[in-house]
């Protein structure tokens, strides 16, 4: 690969790994909603039940979002790549 190719790649990788990072920020506003619903009236409820599941998925979400942006975040002039 050429050194403009991979500034290129580095360049694209870095945009995205921004993007999910946005993602992980919204997704924590979601989870933080959920646990606010489920903290409301009869902890016991079938609803603060569900919220809890839903919070739980988020966070999930959220955590396998934080893993892709470190695989694509720059880190000094090279990316981390765990398969290597």
């Amino acid at each position: 690969m050429t050194s403009a190719s991979e500034a290129m790649a580095s360049e694209a990788m870095a945009d995205v790994a921004a993007r999910l990072e946005g993602m992980a920020e919204e997704l924590t506003d979601i989870a933080l909603d959920a646990l606010r619903r489920a903290s409301q009236g009869d902890p016991d409820s079938a609803e603060a039940g569900e919220a809890l599941r839903v919070e739980r998925r988020i966070v999930r979400a959220r955590r396998a979002i934080e893993k892709a942006v470190t695989v694509l975040a720059p880190t000094g002039d090279t990316f981390i790549d765990e398969g290597e």
